[in-house]
C-alpha cells in the first residue's frame, strides 16, 4: 500500500488541530482546517487566528478553512482527526459515507469513550471498516509546539511503511518523530495520563509538596501500566515518550488543561463550576469516568483513577480522597 500525501485534512479547529496544521503549512503541505461551527471559521478566515483555542498564533494564508466535511475530506489523502474524544462517535458517523481506501486516517485524540469504553483507533474501525490508521501521540503541549520549542511524539501503526511515511511527513528540527507498533500502549498512555494530571492538580490546589507530586505521578504511570498491560499493550510502552513522558509534561506544564482543573477541584470549586466556564475540553474529566467503568470490568486496581473519578463525579473532599489514598493496606511496590 503506497498513499502519497500531497493534501492534508485535519478534522478540528481545537487547539492543537489549529497547531498541527499551522506547523505542516509551514513544512510546505497543503492544508485544510475543518471547524465545526460556520460562523467561528468565517471569523478566523478572516482574523487568521484561533482566538479561542490558539490566540497570538497567525494561521498562514494556505491553510484553507471550511465548515464543510465534503470540501475537507474528499481531495486529501492524510486525515487528521483531532476532535475531543466525546464527540468523535458522531464526527466518525459523518464521515461513514466517505471513500477512505485511499486515504491514511491519523488520529491525534487523546480519550476513551464514556459509553463504548472503547479507544479512539477502536471506534474508528467500528465507524469507518478496515482504514488505513495511525495514532500520533506524546508529551505535546500545542502552544510549545506552535512556538517551535524542541517536541517528540510517536507515530504507532501495525503498518510500518504508513508509520514511515508520516514520520518524513512531521518530522523535523522542531518536532522529532519516532514510530512505534503498540497501537493499545500509546492510545493508553495518552488518555490515562490526563487523568493522573488531575490528581497532580489537586495535590497543587491543596498546597502539597514535591514528595506527594512524584508519588502521584510514580503510582499513576504504575496503574496505566497494569491497565494497559490488562489490554493487551506492551508494558515497556509507558516507559516511553507516550507513557512517562506525556504523564511528566501534562503533571508539571501551567498550560496543561487537566492538571488546572484538578487544582481548581483542591482548592474546593466543583466541576460544574470550573468547566462552565472554559471553551477548551479537559480530556481527564471524562476520561476518568470511563477508565473508571473499565478498570471496574476488567478489575484492575487504580486507586488514584478511582479517588479522581469520586472528587469529580461523587464530589467527594479532595483532602479526603488523598487521606484514604495513604491509608490503603501497605503492600510491595
Amino acid at each position: 500500500m503506497n498513499i502519497k500525501i500531497k493534501n492534508i485534512a485535519v478534522i478540528g479547529d481545537g487547539g492543537w488541530g489549529t497547531t498541527l496544521s499551522v506547523y505542516l503549512a509551514k513544512k510546505g503541505h497543503s492544508i485544510t482546517l475543518w471547524g465545526p461551527f460556520p460562523d467561528y471559521v468565517k471569523q478566523m478566515s478572516k482574523t487568521r487566528v484561533n482566538s479561542k483555542f490558539l490566540p497570538g498564533f497567525r494561521i498562514p494564508q494556505k491553510v484553507k478553512l471550511t465548515s464543510d466535511l465534503k470540501t475537507a475530506i474528499t481531495k486529501s489523502d492524510l486525515v487528521v482527526l483531532a476532535i475531543p474524544s466525546e464527540y468523535i462517535v458522531d464526527i466518525l458517523k459523518k464521515l461513514k459515507p466517505f471513500d477512505f481506501s485511499q486515504k491514511i486516517i491519523l488520529s491525534v485524540i487523546k480519550g476513551i469513550h464514556t459509553e463504548r469504553l472503547k479507544r479512539i483507533s477502536q471506534l474508528i474501525h467500528e465507524e469507518l471498516g478496515n482504514v488505513h490508521l495511525a495514532v500520533l501521540s506524546g508529551p505535546t503541549i500545542a502552544k510549545e509546539v506552535a512556538l517551535g520549542i524542541p517536541t517528540t511524539a510517536v507515530i504507532a501503526c501495525h503498518n510500518t511503511k504508513i508509520a514511515q511515511n508520516l514520520q518524513k511527513i512531521f518530522n523535523s528540527k522542531s518536532f522529532r518523530i519516532y514510530t512505534n507498533d503498540d497501537i493499545i500502549g500509546v492510545e493508553l498512555g495518552g488518555s490515562v495520563k490526563n487523568i493522573i494530571a488531575i490528581a497532580s492538580g489537586v495535590c497543587d490546589g491543596l498546597k502539597l509538596g514535591t514528595n506527594t507530586k512524584a508519588a502521584i505521578l510514580a503510582r499513576g504511570l504504575a496503574e496505566m501500566a497494569r491497565l494497559g498491560q490488562a489490554l493487551g499493550a506492551k508494558k515497556e510502552t509507558f516507559a516511553g515518550l507516550t507513557g512517562l513522558g506525556d504523564l511528566a509534561t501534562t503533571c508539571m506544564s501551567q498550560d496543561s488543561r487537566n492538571r488546572h482543573v484538578g487544582e481548581e477541584l483542591g482548592k474546593g470549586k466543583t466541576i460544574r463550576q470550573i468547566t462552565s466556564s472554559k471553551a477548551t475540553v479537559a480530556e481527564g474529566v471524562p476520561t476518568a469516568k470511563a477508565v473508571y467503568r473499565l478498570s471496574q470490568k476488567l478489575k484492575v486496581s487504580m486507586p488514584i483513577t478511582t479517588e479522581v473519578y469520586n472528587i469529580i463525579y461523587k464530589r467527594k473532599n479532595p483532602q479526603k480522597a488523598l487521606l484514604d489514598l495513604m491509608a490503603r493496606q501497605p503492600k510491595a511496590e
